[in-house]
């Protein structure tokens, strides 16, 4: 039995709210059970200085959790004068996979920033963030097209990311806190709303996994995937 009583497949609830920020191009608060996200994309009309004269843009990401995101209070990074090698490592993932679903040379040389800021979390703020983010820089990129700024739309694809593991020898989708601070296994899948892999962070937290076991939460997160994918659209159509 799951702390949460939820079945092993089963997904927290999930909502996404757009619109939530007046001056972000983009922007949406992503809830997954008790984990809140608010994501927003701000566009920048010049790429970084590495991609002067390339024709290609740039998608970019920053992550931060507010201080009282978690059970006791969690000092400001800008406090401490630098960011913690997990938030950085969290934000360059949240780029990278982004990245992965927009095609760079329809986007011309631009950035796009998306912020994902952590106001309550519960097990899985980067895959939120993904997920969230992801709605965040359609918004913004929807905001180009209509612009007439750029002719052919950049996004290639949905991008999503679920967090499967095995709890007390079972595998599970969408892992809570609870779950996530006790599993023998921990996994953070990334994938395109096709359902192609984009990043996989799989580690062993105590038990070592096989290759079948492996495979079990691959088919959980195939299912965790088209379920925040069907949010992302339905978020997107009540726009």
């Amino acid at each position: 039995m799951r702390p949460s009583g939820r079945k092993l497949n089963e997904l927290r609830p999930i909502s996404i709210e757009t619109g939530v920020m007046k001056h972000a191009e983009g922007s949406c608060l992503i809830r997954v059970g008790n984990t809140h996200v608010l994501c927003s994309a701000t566009l920048e009309e010049k790429a970084p200085p590495f991609l002067k004269n390339t024709g290609l843009g740039w998608v970019t990401a920053e992550y931060g959790m507010l201080p009282r995101a978690t059970n006791s209070r969690t000092r400001r990074e800008a406090a401490a004068g630098k960011q913690s090698g997990r938030t950085q490592e969290i934000q360059r993932l949240i780029g990278r996979a982004l990245r992965a679903g927009v095609d760079r040379s329809a986007l011309g040389e631009r950035q796009i920033v998306i912020d994902c800021d952590v106001i309550q979390a519960d097990g899985g703020t980067r895959c939120a963030s993904i997920t969230g983010g992801w709605v965040a820089l359609r918004l913004a990129v929807n905001k180009l097209l209509k612009a007439g700024a750029i002719v052919s739309d950049p996004i290639i694809d949905h991008v999503a990311a679920i967090s499967c593991g095995v709890y007390a020898g079972q595998p599970l989708l969408d892992l809570d806190y609870a779950e996530d601070s006790a599993a023998g296994t921990d996994g953070n899948f990334v994938m395109t709303g096709r359902g192609r892999l984009i990043e996989v962070q799989m580690s062993a937290e105590g038990a070592t996994f096989s290759r079948e076991e492996m495979g079990e939460l691959l088919d959980l997160a195939d299912t965790g995937n088209a379920a925040l994918v069907a949010a992302q659209k339905a978020a997107l159509e009540a726009v």
